[in-house]
């Protein structure tokens, strides 16, 4: 598709490597680019009692400030910081507490991308004149077909996370980097000078990096002590909250029962959050647990494509798992998708992908 000349982009620069070079490629490509830095909420608890720091002290976000500010001048382009800070509590933190008070499992990227990234990054980029947001995401956009696609590298493919974008939104959204190789974009960066081109990929929540989810949601649920069983419901040991875990998740607790043998991994194949109960199993997620299921009923869904009754999908329950054939199954208003084989680790919340 030929690009006409000067159109207006914003590029959401995260400080990292992906988000340079999508700015670079688009400044090579005859764009008028400006780099944005969106500030979010980051978590400020007070220290320990001991003294020491507590572990979000070594919050990344003034790092990741600085070095987008130093792409851009490297790269000749303005810089602005969009304060996302109330959207970001609001539409990620709270809703991912609020998910796992529930017992269900979230997936704060999906909700960072649709509220942050295209919802308020978006919104204003709009009303300030530009044509297009542009992020470093690796997931391509067909806009002769108005089609999101997966990325050609299929090690980094983000369109997992990408689901909530609207189809509306499409002919303005561009994802530089999306037809690329993590490696090729590294040495791009490299072979223009970008200070972010050795910089490690970020990892855990989105913006606030990787964190200890479980010590993070003590500040915000209580514990309260519970029972860990077996797939017979026979009492293993004891947890310390079943908010605190997820289906699928390898069960780091104390098991204190003599009668376990001699395997100690154990997996959360099920919770109840009412009973505020574990069950666990020697089996991995993958293996024949008593989490399997067959059918799931889809909730708040976002259709790129027009849903056909009958169709065989491939779908993704969580990211990087392996694609399943799964039919959709349309009966009064209602989606349902049927596997063509059981699944485990599946869990209220979840994204499905289709």
């Amino acid at each position: 598709m030929s690009i006409p000349q000067r159109k207006k982009v914003f590029v959401g620069l995260s400080g990292g490597v992906d988000s340079s070079v999508s700015a670079l490629l688009l400044k090579k490509e005859g764009y008028e680019v400006t780099g944005v830095f969106i500030r979010v909420w980051q978590p400020s608890f007070a220290k320990a009692t001991d003294g020491k720091p507590d572990f979000f002290s070594n919050c990344q976000a003034a790092d990741d400030r600085l070095d987008a500010m130093r792409v851009c001048a490297k790269l000749g382009i303005p810089f602005i910081e969009l304060d996302l800070e109330k959207e970001y509590k609001k539409e990620v933190v709270d809703y991912m507490i609020r998910e796992y008070k529930a017992g269900k499992t979230p997936n704060p990227d999906v909700m960072c991308n649709r509220f942050i990234k295209f919802g308020g990054f978006y919104s204003w980029a709009m009303k300030d004149g530009a044509d297009f947001v542009a992020t470093g995401h690796y997931a391509r956009i067909d806009h002769d077909t108005n089609t999101l696609m997966t990325a050609n590298d299929t090690n980094k493919d983000q369109s997992y996370f990408l689901w909530q974008i609207k189809k509306e939104q499409l002919p303005h959204i561009l994802f530089p980097v999306g037809g690329m190789k993590k490696p090729d974009v590294r040495k791009l960066a490299k072979k223009h000078g970008l200070i972010t081109a050795d910089k490690k990929d970020s990892q855990g929540l989105c913006f606030v990096g990787k964190i200890d989810m479980k010590d993070f949601l003590r500040h915000y649920i209580t514990e309260k002590p519970g029972k860990v069983l077996n797939e017979k419901g026979k009492v293993l040991g004891t947890h310390t909250g079943a908010f605190l875990y997820t289906i699928g998740e390898r069960y780091g607790g104390v098991l204190t029962r003599s009668d376990l043998g001699e395997n100690n991994s154990y997996y959360v194949i099920a919770k109840d959050v009412r009973k505020n109960t574990l069950t666990v199993s020697t089996k991995a997620p993958d293996g024949t647990t008593g989490g399997m299921v067959t059918e799931v009923r889809l909730k708040n869904c976002n259709w790129l494509v027009k849903p056909e009754k009958g169709t065989v999908y491939m779908a993704r329950s969580r990211y990087r798992a392996p694609l399943q054939n799964a039919t959709l199954i349309i009966h009064n208003s209602k989606f349902i998708i049927r596997f063509e084989s059981a699944q485990s680790s599946i869990a209220p919340g979840q994204s499905l992908v289709l």
